[in-house]
């Protein structure tokens, strides 16, 4: 299998697997709890305590007071990423100015090769308001285990890999809370008026 064929697998498989946790969030959310008529809040999200690409600590009290929206992914990740960030970077200037009462996060899942500067270089290509944050291993294994996100090392030719992970953008509120799955399959001017409701 030659490493074309292999990425475009490993595509498949985190789009895949993107849009079953994306039905399960969904399908969970719209659950009623247990006779009492109350929709139960989705258990994603939580504190974390990161670094930014600045190498600047970076932990969930500084978006304390605003709707933001996460996505997690990688640097060396081929198209899935970049179209997020870019789709994520039309969103912000669409916004025009109320994009600084909100947060866009690019959380990395490959700690290995995503230092800050390694971030910084790679978000110098998207909108000012995507802010990228990674950390060591555990630090990065907690906050996608607080936003149920999948992730794993996939193995290429030579010495290389790719990370296949979930493809979700996390809409959050105010408080940090679970909102809902960020529709980006609409245009950008949509998904803009859409977000300024929660601001």
């Amino acid at each position: 299998m030659n490493a074309r064929v292999s990425r475009l697998l490993v595509i498949f498989t985190a789009f895949f697997a993107g849009l079953a946790l994306c039905l399960g969030v969904i399908l969970f959310v719209g659950g009623r709890g247990a006779g009492n008529g109350v929709i139960q809040a989705a258990p994603i999200g939580g504190p974390f305590h990161l670094i930014d690409q600045d190498g600047h600590p970076f932990s969930d009290q500084d978006l304390k007071g605003k709707t933001f929206l996460v996505f997690f992914g990688f640097t060396h990740c081929p198209d899935v990423c970049p179209t997020a960030l870019f789709e994520l970077s039309e969103v912000m200037r669409k916004l025009g100015p109320d994009a600084n009462r909100t947060a866009a996060l690019f959380i990395s899942v490959d700690p290995e090769r995503d230092t800050p500067e390694a971030m910084k270089d790679y978000l110098a290509s998207f909108d000012p308001h995507v802010r990228g944050l990674t950390g060591d291993s555990a630090a990065l294994a907690a906050v996608a285990k607080a936003y149920r996100v999948y992730y794993k090392k996939v193995p290429l030719e030579g010495d290389d890999y790719t990370m296949d992970h979930t493809a979700i953008v996390y809409l959050m509120d105010k408080e940090g809370r679970f909102v809902s799955p960020f529709n980006m399959r609409r245009t950008a001017e949509v998904a803009a008026a859409d977000l300024r409701k929660h601001l």
